[in-house]
Formats: C-alpha cells, structure tokens, sequence
C-alpha cells in the first residue's frame, strides 16, 4: 500500500495491524492473517543511505521524519 504522508500511513496501520509480532519494516497483519505493507509513495528516496536503511530495518511502523533525519 503506498501512501501520501504520515497520517495516511497512520490510518491504514491503525485499521490493518492485528498482529504485533508480524510487525516490521512496514509490514504488518490484519485480523484475517493477510500481510500488508504500507509504505510512503517516495520509499525508494527516503531509502538511499546506509543510515536510512538501518533506521527502516529498526521501524515497525514506518516513520517519514525518521528517514529524512537519519
């Protein structure tokens, strides 16, 4: 699922995430056992450097600001 923002990030994980420890880099599970993963539209630039990466890779939830800042 690719999103605009944060808050449309926000919505779908709090309407889809039914599984805690599926949760990662993005990916989470709903009630019914299907994976989802809800990423920002512009993933692949806010993934260009090591240190983005290593961020994402300890993200759950994916958290633009945390990207851009890393």
């Amino acid at each position: 699922m690719l999103c605009r923002d944060e808050g449309e990030i926000d919505a779908y994980w709090a309407n889809l995430s039914h599984v805690p420890d599926s949760e990662q880099c993005g990916w989470c599970k709903d009630r019914f056992g299907i994976s989802w993963q809800i990423i920002p539209e512009n993933m692949a630039d806010l993934t260009r450097r090591p240190e983005q990466i290593g961020v994402m890779m300890g993200q759950k939830k994916i958290v633009i600001e945390e990207l851009e800042n890393a």
